[in-house]
């Protein structure tokens, strides 16, 4: 390649970046001028406002992938930093640094298995009721329990202040492993796969045990340890967020339409309506139990498509489930939201 195509395509690429700034600018602002109309009778639009800022990064990482000019393999490579570095640090951090009393982790530990496990039924249900193949249920069933962390721990903190944050990397540590042990096991079984060999290699599973461990031999980390932590977990939201815009694919949903309509229904709208029934009886103070049905009401996990496919599932479907479960939250999650 010559010196004069390598700056003609970089002009090209550079093009490319300023029309769409504009264009992602005129957008925001068209929609901050919408947002700034008084709410006083539409209660529900303060709350969606909350989930505004995060959704424009999952949008801009969409726009940025199909008109950014960018290379794939450069959001293959940040998808990979994000999973088994910036996340896992993330998470370890907010896990080790978060004191933990007896009863409010108990509480939360409880939580975390009736809904991963509440769900991992509801989902499995779908096999017999909708006379679906073994390799599609097996992909498609975690997509009813397993929960995206990143808009997770990026909605707590405004929704319920740092206490939310806190209660949110708790269920998050408490619910991964249980969470990974669901999924794996059906795709594990069906790629006939070492089931505790994968588990031991999932950066999350790792961080979520380390961080639990260090936290309960009452281990403090150093200061600079910390700050090091925190430069990492600070990016890990942002890049999180715009990553799952990337990962917006929209295929094999209309094959499965009867799977995906089931799958979606059980994670935005069963788990959390139970959730929401179930909460005011709790002993869990306002704070904690608006944080909980957030939990409940996450949209699936964008992680979910790496593990189906590197386990020999149905990676389009999950893709499509993923994808349109993500948009539809926008709607649900500000929903569920304002009803605490």
């Amino acid at each position: 390649m010559s010196l004069r195509s390598v700056f003609a395509e970089a002009g090209g690429t550079s093009a490319r970046l300023k029309s769409l700034f504009v264009r992602f600018i005129a957008v925001f602002l068209f929609l901050a001028l919408f947002c700034s109309i008084p709410t006083f009778f539409f209660p529900i639009v303060t709350t969606a406002l909350l989930v505004f800022p995060d959704f424009c990064l999952i949008a801009l990482g969409w726009l940025l992938k199909q008109r950014g000019g960018f290379s794939p393999l450069f959001f293959q490579g940040l998808e990979r930093l994000i999973y088994f570095v910036l996340f896992p640090a993330l998470l370890f951090l907010n896990i080790a640094r978060t004191p933990l009393e007896p009863a409010t982790a108990t509480g939360l530990l409880w939580t975390a298995a009736l809904l991963i496990g509440g769900g991992m039924l509801l989902a499995m249900l779908a096999g017999p009721l909708l006379k679906v193949g073994a390799l599609q249920l097996a992909s498609a069933q975690q997509c009813g329990f397993r929960f995206n962390s990143y808009i997770g721990l990026a909605l707590a903190s405004r929704i319920a202040g740092e206490s939310g944050q806190t209660t949110m990397a708790l269920l998050i540590g408490f619910a991964v492993p249980m969470a990974n042990l669901a999924a794996v096991l059906p795709l594990a079984r069906q790629a006939k796969l070492n089931l505790f060999k994968e588990l031991l290699s999932n950066p999350m599973v790792v961080a979520t045990l380390g961080g639990l461990a260090f936290n309960l031999a009452g281990l403090t980390l150093p200061a600079p340890v910390e700050m090091f932590l925190g430069r990492l977990s600070a990016a890990a939201i942002a890049l999180g967020l715009m990553c799952v815009g990337t990962g917006l694919m929209f295929t094999s949903l209309k094959a499965h339409w009867p799977l995906v309509s089931y799958q979606m229904a059980v994670k935005l709208l069963i788990l959390p309506l139970a959730t929401w029934l179930v909460l005011p009886y709790t002993p869990f103070d306002a704070e904690t139990q608006r944080t909980i049905l957030l939990f409940a009401a996450l949209p699936t996990a964008s992680s979910a498509y790496v593990l189906t496919t590197r386990m020999g599932g149905d990676g389009p479907l999950v893709a499509g489930l993923i994808s349109l479960s993500t948009l539809v939250s926008l709607a649900t999650l500000p929903l569920w939201i304002s009803f605490l």
